[in-house]
């Protein structure tokens, strides 16, 4: 497997010349990958024909209790399936111990692991039970030509610690108490001298340190995952054409555009294949697109190799949106496919200017997520998010003078827009909306989500007679838990952005708002309230 050779190597070698009772591998980066080529590993081992081994693979996830990981670990060395149809039986031992468990304790589980040493040595006895002088000795040669061994490997082995501390020390001295050949293969992302017992109760383990992927590796690794042929299914997802032979070069470069952008936060080669299949439809999208268009003028299909230019332009444009896939994908926020549909490009994307193609990707996000999502929302978190918009985009010295009077003075005292200042050879003023949105902090968004709800939306409230003060049901409705609920479910919708650290409990949460000005228009339309008139410097 790529980038895995010194651990296949001395995995392979370590197994076949010298078994030691007790090995630890550690992965900070990748345990899941590394738990397979061991598995393949022992797998070649296994096809050896000087060499018998039986391995049980044992997840510290799945085995939560004691009870789990010794059915678990001997149904896999006796090679036993429990069967549905035979009442799920776990592995019962030769007919010598019927009715006996081995799953009660650790000195039953001890027991179990005997039991199996001396069935799958009795296995090579002759029926009868006895033999002449030659069989015997033939039968003395094959016993040392052929090793018998237990392997139990155990991956995730940092949870033992949390769920079952008390076995640890025993599963690392297992050939020791129970007296058969058997090697504990602890596999973790944790370093030994984390999680091992105090006062040295376990033996030191042979140590094995995986060292990370390198670039190039995990570029070789992802690469290889192209499809060899075209699919010959259809796709609602994406055109046929998209894993087409040709465009594989583009996809190495899309793989490393990935990898940078994406590598300080996981470099798991299954999470960065996961994002990769969601996001490589709709970057090569247009492509596909165009050379359809040219086909149905009628004129000869272009190859499907794109040009330099076309592949810059392509990096480009949609280099902002490998964060967005990032922030979505990694969490499991949505599916890859789900995801795939929502990004679509427009198929007009590559007729923008080449300098406008990172103002077209930064809007690609807002313009797909906007109207679909936004539609889905409630009337109060419309109104929060169209706060959070204004108090992004207005200085937090103009709350007085834009929410602290009616409609008609507030059209006098706001900015008219962009303008100079000084004289000549002095800089243009450029709008805070065309800057980026300004972090602002909750109490603020409160009290404006309190003007917005009090001038806009008194109509449409069902009647409360106990409310007779002027504001007092605004300030009610503010002050509601709801309201901060709803504000944390915007946040993780990825539409607000918190700013600050969650556990500074102290301080007021400051967050920033994730939407545009075309968004926040089309929100503002929706609730019948003009945004110009709220905006401190107005489009």
């Amino acid at each position: 497997m790529e980038g895995y050779e010194t651990l296949i190597s001395q995995f392979s070698n370590l197994l076949t010349y010298f078994s030691p009772p007790f090995v630890y591998v550690h992965d900070a980066s990748n345990i899941r990958q590394s738990a397979l080529v061991i598995q393949t590993v022992l797998q070649d081992l296994k096809e050896k024909p000087q060499t018998t081994l039986t391995t049980a693979f044992v997840d510290g996830i799945a085995c939560f209790t004691p009870r789990l990981l010794y059915d678990t670990a001997l149904n896999e060395l006796a090679s036993w399936t429990p069967l549905w149809n035979e009442g799920c039986n776990n592995w019962a031992g030769p007919s010598e111990y019927s009715g006996q468990r081995f799953d009660d304790s650790l000195d039953s589980f001890l027991h179990g692991l005997r039991a199996l040493a001396a069935s799958r040595h009795s296995e090579k006895i002759q029926p009868n039970g006895h033999s002449d002088k030659s069989k015997a000795k033939a039968r003395a040669t094959e016993d040392v030509e052929t090793e018998t061994r237990m392997l139990l490997v155990v991956q995730h082995a940092e949870r033992l610690r949390e769920n079952m501390p008390d076995l640890v020390v025993p599963l690392t001295r297992l050939a020791e108490l129970a007296q058969v050949d058997i090697t504990t293969i602890f596999i973790s992302d944790l370093r030994w001298d984390q999680m091992k017992p105090p006062l040295g109760a376990s033996p030191d383990p042979y140590y094995i340190e995986v060292q990370p992927l390198s670039k190039q590796a995990m570029l070789d690794q992802l690469s290889s995952l192209y499809p060899q042929e075209p699919p010959t299914h259809t796709s609602k997802i994406f055109d046929p054409d998209t894993y087409h032979p040709d465009l594989r070069p583009l996809y190495v470069h899309f793989l490393s555009t990935l990898y940078s952008i994406c590598s300080p936060f996981t470099t798991d080669p299954d999470e960065l294949a996961y994002i990769a299949a969601a996001h490589w439809p709709g970057f090569v999208q247009p492509l596909l697109d165009e050379r359809q268009s040219v086909i149905a003028e009628g004129y000869d299909p272009p190859s499907f190799t794109p040009t330099e230019d076309a592949r810059i332009r392509l990096t480009r444009l949609f280099t902002p949106t490998f964060t967005a896939a990032l922030e979505a994908l990694y969490p499991r926020l949505t599916s890859a496919s789900a995801w795939a549909q929502a990004n679509r490009p427009p198929k007009d994307i590559l007729s923008y200017a080449p300098l406008q193609a990172p103002s077209v990707a930064a809007r690609m996000p807002d313009d797909i997520k906007g109207p679909g999502l936004l539609e889905s929302l409630s009337r109060m978190a419309k109104f929060i998010l169209l706060a959070a918009f204004l108090a992004s985009t207005n200085p937090a010295k103009s709350d007085m003078r834009m929410f602290g009077r009616g409609p008609d003075e507030r059209k006098k005292r706001r900015r008219g827009g962009s303008r100079r200042v000084g004289a000549k050879n002095s800089a243009v003023k450029i709008a805070q909306r065309l800057l980026g949105p300004l972090a602002f902090p909750l109490d603020r968004l409160i009290a404006i989500l309190g003007v917005l709800l009090e001038e806009n939306d008194a109509e449409t409230r069902p009647p409360a007679p106990e409310y007779t003060l002027p504001g007092e049901y605004t300030e009610m409705e503010i002050s509601r838990v709801a309201i901060y609920a709803q504000v944390m479910e915007l946040a993780s919708m990825h539409l607000v952005h918190r700013t600050s650290p969650p556990d500074r409990l102290e301080l007021s949460p400051t967050f920033r708002c994730g939407i545009s000005y075309e968004v926040a228009l089309s929100l503002a339309r929706g609730l019948g309230i003009t945004l110009n008139d709220l905006m401190w410097e107005p489009a």
